[in-house]
């Protein structure tokens, strides 16, 4: 179990974030500069929080009113960083060793014996990182981290530097990584469809400050934000007022909705997704807009809308469902109102 808690003002930013997790991979969700690495970096003991506590399965890595700060090897916590920070001048096998040191020297060369055998890094022993491919430093920095047996991962975007096929070889050999591992995870991102692939829960940072912990389907389902809502992949939302308790008013789409959720007092915008707008009439919610552009996808076809508050809605169908559609100039589309996200915090764009 990981209990973090803890804030930290470097210059003009403050980050403020509390989170914690039970055995399962958590991901901390936000846009770049959000402090999603600075986290990581507190837990690892390599940033020293300003007040707060960090506990790792009951032990105290960080308690700023007890005045306790393990070092970073005293922590057993494993931290993959984006650029993976291999020894350049150590092979293959060296950089194993070193992650683990602590151990006698017949036990370091049983250890490198096994991580490599069990990151498929056999034939590699003596190659240096710069010999390596991405995928094969990768494991590399995974396997210098498990001989160190940590209790805790920490991977900071581990598929930043990858193109998108390499990326998919090794997101499907880090979730059997992971299953393997067993213990608490927390996956730094800002791809919703990496979260949703490889993490049980997500916690939303904006701005430096965290929201609660929320399985990643709730995210998904129910935003609840403006900021998670735009990290989950909505592409739709409008500033929003509540006329009672079902029924809101879209200022930037210049229409009126009706909700399945029940709109509270503090809501400031409604989302829908892209594949929840359905072409044509329904019994309600119907939005009448003129076509503005069309764009082709590679699988599919993406129709941008202009609402009558000249709002902006984006629509997504697959080709032949457009095709059917005979190319319109105008078109009316409805949303269900299961289907209208209520939201709260800021909004300042429309589509």
């Amino acid at each position: 179990m990981l209990l973090v808690d803890i804030k930290k003002k470097p210059g003009e930013f403050q980050l403020d974030v509390s989170f914690e997790t039970r055995g399962e991979t958590l991901a901390l969700l936000g846009a770049s500069g959000c402090g999603k690495s600075m986290t990581l970096q507190c837990v690892a003991g390599i940033i020293r929080p300003d007040s707060g506590r960090i506990e790792l399965n009951g032990r105290v890595l960080f308690d700023s009113k007890k005045h306790i700060d393990l070092a970073p090897q005293q922590r057993r916590v494993g931290y993959l960083f984006q650029q993976y920070a291999l020894f350049p001048h150590m092979t293959a096998a060296q950089n194993i060793a070193a992650g683990a040191r602590h151990l006698s020297k017949a036990e370091r060369q049983e250890t490198v014996a096994r991580i490599v055998r069990q990151f498929h890094l056999e034939g590699l022993e003596n190659r240096y990182p710069a010999q390596l491919s991405g995928g094969q430093q990768q494991r590399l920095a995974l396997g210098r981290i498990f001989a160190g047996q940590p209790e805790l991962l920490l991977l900071d975007e581990p598929f930043a530097a990858l193109d998108s096929y390499l990326k998919w070889q090794l997101e499907l050999e880090l979730m059997d990584t992971l299953a393997a591992f067993g213990g608490d995870v927390v996956f730094v991102s800002h791809d919703r469809d990496e979260v949703c692939r490889l993490c049980d829960t997500v916690c939303v940072l904006t701005d430096g400050r965290s929201e609660p912990t929320v399985p990643v389907r709730q995210l998904m389902a129910s935003p609840g934000t403006v900021s998670a809502a735009l990290l989950s992949g909505c592409k739709n939302y409008s500033r929003a007022r509540r006329l009672d308790e079902h029924t809101v008013r879209c200022t930037d789409w210049g229409v009126t909705l009706r909700t399945a959720a029940e709109v509270g007092p503090g809501i400031t915008a409604v989302g829908v997704r892209a594949h929840h707008i359905v072409p044509g009439p329904g019994a309600e919610n119907n939005i009448p807009c003129a076509v503005s552009r069309v764009i082709e996808d590679v699988f599919s076809t993406i129709v941008m809308l202009t609402t009558p508050g000249d709002g902006l809605l984006r629509l997504e169908l697959d080709k032949e469902a457009w095709a059917r559609l005979g190319q319109p100039e105008k078109l009316t589309v409805h949303v269900l109102p299961e289907q209208v996200m209520v939201l709260t915090g800021g909004a300042g764009c429309t589509t």
